[in-house]
Parts: structure tokens; sequence; C-alpha cells
């Protein structure tokens, strides 16, 4: 049997696990969604960059619903209080989604001009508006969120969805959003060839750099323009949950304090940067796999970045520092984190290797003359 204490670190690995693999899984679908209008100049092209994804879409939105489901089982403050302040984000979120499966269906049953490029927006929607909201939720959490807990631990939000959208949060939307786009161009390059290629081959040096720049102008921003926040006293890391039992401070700098003290920490922005670094040498020199696994460790880098840099906080708290939820005190009971740890164990290899499965036999390049053969039956 694990130790509660353990049982807490090992689920905040657990989840970020989930969001890296939802990032890396379904992002690179939500980047080719924001390319399609762009990189695909006709019907046949655009179509050509629906069927790369066509076949794995739907199976990578489970990376998306599991982690979801990961929070709520996890973490159920943090799912409650979320969920309730960050209400219509959440909303807009789903709203974009609902394009993907209906775009995806209905975009080629109609040959129609009009009517495809309609279809072909709302794919844009889907693939755009998403990884934009997740990052200005990340950012959010940097400054803080404005709720507080009675002494009946319900949870009040005191915040508009208007000032989610603040000059900081926008910031990270926007690092989110390329490190999405570079990471899906990565994927076109994989699976195309010809015009289309060489359009994402651009689109991937162009999103890479536009990363890299993102992510350091947040770092100065996180470092040197925002109150972190840090426990002084409770919030013992084995002891029952219980978020008003701990003391909280709010002071400049304290988002750096991880890593003075665990200087190896450093390597995870240090990732970030390197793995997007090497997705433009590796774009320019056309070698899209490994520019493919370079995105994807950019992007293990960055998210890394911002658990790492709030540790041991999840949903600090702007109004009330106290209410904030850590991770020693907004999770599950021990036998609940304890079933769900031996249970992950057994499934998530198993969605793995029948991705990875999925992934080799639908491999090779989608063509304008395969869309053409298959005019019927592709999207």
């Amino acid at each position: 049997m694990l130790d509660y204490e353990t049982l807490k670190v090992i689920w905040w690995l657990f989840i970020g696990v989930l969001l890296v693999g939802f990032a890396i899984m379904d992002g690179h679908d939500m980047g080719v969604g924001t390319l399609l209008p762009f990189v695909g100049r006709n019907d046949n092209e655009r179509r050509v960059l629906l069927n790369t994804v066509g076949a794995h879409w739907e199976g990578n939105q489970v990376w998306f619903i599991t982690g979801g489901g990961a929070i709520f089982a996890a973490w159920p403050l943090v799912y409650a209080t979320a969920f309730s302040g960050f209400y219509w984000a959440m909303a807009a979120v789903l709203w974009s989604l609902f394009f993907r499966p209906v775009g995806f269906d209905y975009r080629s049953k109609i040959d129609n001009p009009t009517w495809r490029s309609t279809w072909d927006w709302g794919l844009f929607i889907g693939g755009f508006v998403p990884p934009l909201i997740f990052g200005v939720a990340f950012g959010n959490l940097l400054e803080g969120v404005p709720f507080h807990f009675d002494n009946d631990l319900r949870s009040f939000y005191t915040g508009s969805f208007w000032a989610l959208l603040n000059p900081f949060a926008l910031l990270t939307g926007l690092v989110s959003t390329a490190m999405i786009t570079m990471h899906g161009a990565n994927f076109l390059m994989i699976r195309t060839d010809a015009e289309v290629y060489r359009r994402s081959r651009t689109a991937s040096m162009l999103f890479g750099v536009l990363t890299v720049v993102l992510f350091a102008v947040a770092g100065v921003w996180v470092a040197t323009g925002i109150h972190g926040f840090a426990v002084t006293g409770g919030d013992i890391p084995g002891a029952l949950p219980n978020p008003m039992d701990k003391t909280v401070i709010v002071q400049a700098g304290a988002w750096m304090r991880n890593y003075a003290n665990y200087p190896l920490t450093m390597l995870v922005p240090i990732l970030g940067f390197l793995g997007a670094l090497l997705s433009i040498l590796l774009a320019k020199v056309n070698k899209p796999g490994m520019a493919f696994i370079s995105s994807s460790v950019s992007m293990l880098g960055i998210i890394g970045t911002a658990g790492v840099t709030m540790f041991p906080f999840i949903m600090p708290s702007s109004t009330d520092p106290q209410s904030s939820l850590t991770v020693w005190d907004s999770v599950s009971s021990h036998m609940t984190l304890e079933l769900m740890f031996f249970a992950t164990l057994i499934f998530l290899p198993l969605v793995i290797f029948y991705t990875s499965w999925a992934y080799n036999v639908l491999s090779g390049k989608i063509t304008v003359d395969f869309v053409k053969s298959n005019d019927h039956s592709a999207y």
C-alpha cells in the first residue's frame, strides 16, 4: 500500500502526463485544423489535410475526456471550482469543438464551394479556439483565480469571463496556440508531399520561432511581473484534505522559489526551448519525424514548466490566498487515489499500445491523387 503523500504526488504527475498526452495527440489534430484554411489553397489540398488526421482525431479525444475524468476523480475540489469559475470559457471550448465532428462528417457531402469553405472555417475554429482558451486558463492560474471557500467549503467565484482575458493570460494563450500549430505543421510534413509539404514546413519553422519568443517573454513576465504564492504554515503533505488549514502569502518572485531550491527543475523549461529550437532546425533540413518528436518534447517542457512553477499549488486564489488549492489539500481519499492508481497502471499502457498500433497501420502519405481516387470515401 502506498502512503497518502506519495499518492498525491503520483496523481499530480499522472494528470500532468494526461495533459501532455492530450496536447501531443489531440494537439496535432487541432494544429492541422488551425492551418487548414492557409496551408490548403484549394479544395483538394484541404481534403488532403483533413484526411491526414481523419482516421485518428476521434480516438485522440480520449485523452481530453480521460484528463477531465482524472481531474474530477483525483482533484474534486479543483474540478468543482474550475468548472464554476471558468464556466463560460469551458463552454466556449465545447462549442468550438462541436465544429469538429460535424465539419469532418458534412464538409464533403455537398460539392459546393461556399458550403465547403464555411465548414473549413468551422474546423479552423475547432482547432484554434481550444488551445487558445486552455493557454489563457493556465495564465490565470499563474496570476491567481478570484474564488474563495466559506466555512462549509462551498466555493464562490467572484470574477467574470472578460477578466480572464487579461494581457498576461492572452500571452500564455498565444504560447499554447503557437506550440500546437507548430506541432500540427510537423505532423502534416510527415503525412503530405509536394506543395502542401512545403507550406507545412514553412508554417512549422514560423510557429516554432513564435513559440520560442512567446515562451521566453512569458517566462520573463512570470519572473519579474507577477506575484507568486507560497505556503508558510499548515498544508501537511500526508494530512487529510482541508484547503482552509494552511497559511499562504503572496509575494514577488515566489513562483521562482522551486527553481532556486531545486536547480534540476530548470531542465523542464530548458526542454521547452530546446525542443522548439530542434523542431525548427529539423524542419529546415527536412526531417519531419524527428521534428514531430522535438515539438512533442517542447510541449512537455512548456506544460511541465507551468506545473513545476506552481507546485504544490494547483489553483491559487487571488482574493483569498488561504483558499488556494494545492496538491496536498484538494485531493480525493487515500482509497480512491490508490484504486485509480492501479487502474491507471493497467489501462494507460493499453491506450498507448493501441494508439501506437493504429498510427502504424494507418501511416503513409496522403496525396491529392489519393483524395481524387477516393472521392466518395475520403473526407
